[in-house]
């Protein structure tokens, strides 16, 4: 595999969590074939905690990743510095992905290279970027947007999300849930899913993670929203909900994106033709699952597997 450069590029007073998850999940996975590299406009960078990172990497490095990530700095309202907006527009210029999480948008923003685009930050910071910045469309409500080349996330752990979901577009559904995996991250939460709930579940709680789990291991059969009530006692309005409440969606939204994530992974890992995985997806048809394939994946079946498979895959006749 042909190997991707990562920049992380980390501005004064840049905000330690959002520094971290790049560096863990694109410098720790040596599996993947991502070459991560610490830039910075100085040699040390302050934080938001007050200590300082040393960073090995100048924006000379920067200027040269197929990937650039941007993390979250508490100092939007002063731009950074013309070097800094000339790196991020070099890059995107050159064709690579220019990345933000949380507050890093700030300096997408004062680059110029979201005019016109979608974007989002921190639910508390939306307001304040699309009043400063009146050519991006900002979406306050969403845990990431991918603009192909330019991808912008909400605070914190979306920049988990969405530092998945770009391991997930290079490498398939697989890797991106081996990684959520070895950093104990939800293995897939789409960019449209909401930025909060409405009753975060604490340690204690009668949550319904259970049921969940227990939905996952049957998708294969016709799950219905009542059945799925009549595991948690609950009644069907009550299960609803919670549910919304805890995961931001629908149950029924909810089945249908695990159901397309069960069929990512055996179009990846499996021999099965699109409609056994069909079945095996709880998705019925063929037909059914090419039409909500392409919808949420924006592909076909067979295109994903062509560009995700580890197996080989004998040549596919529609049913």
């Amino acid at each position: 595999m042909v190997e991707h450069a990562v920049a992380v590029l980390a501005l004064p007073r840049v905000v330690p969590l959002d520094l971290g998850i790049p560096a863990s999940i694109f410098g720790e996975h040596l599996d993947l074939p991502y070459r991560l590299t610490m830039c910075g406009p100085e040699p040390e960078v302050a934080t938001t905690t007050g200590f300082t990172v040393r960073v090995p990497g100048t924006l000379a490095d920067a200027r040269r990743a197929d990937t650039l990530i941007v993390p979250g700095y508490t100092s939007p309202a002063d731009d950074p510095s013309r070097e800094v907006l000339d790196t991020i527009t070099q890059v995107y210029r050159a064709g690579g992905r220019v990345v933000s999480i949380c507050s890093g948008v700030f300096a997408l923003a004062a680059a110029g290279v979201l005019d016109g685009r979608r974007a989002t930050t921190h639910w508390s910071r939306t307001a304040e970027l699309a009043a400063r910045y009146p050519r991006i469309t900002v979406d306050p409500r969403v845990l990431y947007v991918d603009e192909d080349r330019l991808l912008t996330s909400a605070g914190v752990s979306a920049g988990i999300d969405l530092c998945l979901h770009l391991i997930r577009r290079d490498h398939g559904a697989a890797a991106a849930n081996r990684v959520a995996r070895k950093v104990v991250a939800a293995p897939h939460r789409d960019g449209g899913q909401t930025q909060f709930i409405e009753s975060p579940v604490v340690a204690g709680d009668t949550s319904l993670s259970g049921t969940r789990a227990w939905a996952l291991a049957n998708l294969d059969r016709r799950v219905s929203v009542p059945e799925l009530a009549h595991r948690a006692a609950m009644s069907p309005r009550t299960f609803a909900r919670r549910f919304v409440a805890e995961t931001g969606r629908t149950p029924l939204q909810w089945l249908l994106h695990a159901r397309i994530d069960r069929a990512r992974e055996l179009l990846e890992s499996s021999t099965l033709s699109v409609a056994q995985i069909a079945g095996r997806a709880g998705l019925g048809t063929a037909i059914n699952l090419r039409a909500h394939f392409r919808n949420l994946v924006g592909t076909t079946p067979t295109a994903y597997r062509r560009a995700f498979r580890t197996v080989a895959v004998p040549s596919e006749r529609k049913p």
